[in-house]
């Protein structure tokens, strides 16, 4: 689905350091697109209404390496680890603790630029004397995201004791490892996003409380993000997620009432971010009845599919070749979008992560 580029609009870094001063742009059927600050959601959302947000801690997951074996001085690497998985099958052979990896070149600034992997054997070397070996690509015949296996050592001490939260080329100065942190992260043991889930990053405890205190309900889900190309707009490949019991007795409720008060304000199921519209909407039914699920998801939400469990969407301003616009464009119309977007471009939002925020909301 098209929509204009945010004509005039920059991108998110170097803005305030507070977490909720950002501005939101609201989208709310055919109405107007209004401008609020973030932290007048309180007053935007209804009691009853119930927050759908991931709880994946982010991973610090950009190590710094070198290619070869030792024997040569190889190049500079950064390895971001995407996704771990179970087991993996290559060659008929059962790999344990594999995981998907980009491998980029370090562009002397602090960013990186891309860079292919492989090829089937090579070996970077990491902190700590471990070292990476790299199996196949993940999709056959792909150059960028490849399997491979950490041995000498753990990946996730690796990362816990030599990484950092990834970076790619636009932020114009590195970011403190507890601004990639969202206030609804928490521990789970092997797993983690590799990229923050970027919409709950202006939550703060007191924001939290005052929207507890105005009668929204929160509902937590986790999705661990991998790394989609943010050159080429990919869509995510599989990602682990889990729905628990809890959340999916919530929504169901809250979309019960909400059908008893003939759609009245209250009882919406709003997805902060992208990675909550996922992991909801694939533990839906046909039935539009939500259950616990956990696994594996690689569904991408268009507007053919459109949306079975959520209402509306708080997320970021996105370019037009973005696959959240194509999930954007199962909940509000194209005329609608263009608009928001033409607004957002002629007050100068800010796009990407760390940026502005855009609420879509039914009429």
């Amino acid at each position: 689905m098209p929509v204009a580029v945010v004509t005039g609009a920059s991108k998110g870094p170097g803005r305030a350091p507070d977490r909720d001063a950002v501005r939101l742009l609201v989208s709310r059927g055919g109405a107007a697109p209004a401008h609020h600050a973030f932290g007048e959601l309180p007053g935007l959302l209804a009691p009853g209404d119930v927050l759908v947000v991931n709880t994946s801690r982010t991973l610090p997951a950009a190590v710094d390496g070198r290619t070869g074996d030792g024997r040569g001085r190889g190049e500079p690497v950064v390895v971001h680890f995407s996704t771990r998985a179970d087991r993996w099958h290559p060659a008929g052979r059962e790999v344990a603790g594999c995981w998907a990896v980009e491998l980029r070149t370090p562009d002397g600034r602090g960013g990186t630029r891309p860079r292919a992997g492989g090829p089937e054997g090579a070996v970077v070397r990491l902190p700590g004397g471990a070292r990476l070996t790299l199996w196949a690509p993940v999709d056959p015949g792909g150059v960028r995201l490849w399997w491979g296996r950490v041995t000498g050592g753990c990946a996730m001490q690796v990362m816990r004791h030599h990484g950092r939260p990834i970076r790619y080329g636009y932020p114009e100065r590195e970011q403190p490892p507890g601004a990639q942190q969202s206030v609804f992260a928490v521990d789970s043991p092997g797993a983690g996003s590799a990229r923050m889930p970027g919409a709950a990053r202006p939550f703060t405890a007191g924001l939290v409380a005052r929207l507890v205190g105005a009668g929204v309900q929160f509902a937590p889900i986790s999705l661990h993000t991998g790394v989609a190309s943010a050159e080429a707009f990919e869509p995510p490949d599989a990602e682990r997620f889990a729905v628990p019991a809890a959340t999916a007795w919530l929504v169901n409720a809250a979309r019960a009432r909400r059908r008893a008060a003939s759609r009245a304000a209250g009882g919406r199921v709003v997805a902060v971010g992208a990675t909550a519209v996922r992991a909801l909407e694939s533990a839906t039914g046909p039935d539009g009845r939500v259950r616990a699920a956990a696994g594996w998801t690689d569904l991408v939400v268009t507007p053919k599919r459109g949306v079975r469990a959520v209402d509306g969407l708080l997320t970021g301003l996105h370019e037009p070749t973005a696959s959240t616009l194509l999930m954007l464009g199962a909940m509000a119309k194209a005329d609608v979008l263009e608009r928001a977007y033409a607004a957002a471009g002629a007050r100068r939002r800010l796009w990407q992560e760390c940026g502005d925020l855009h609420l879509v909301l039914p009429g």
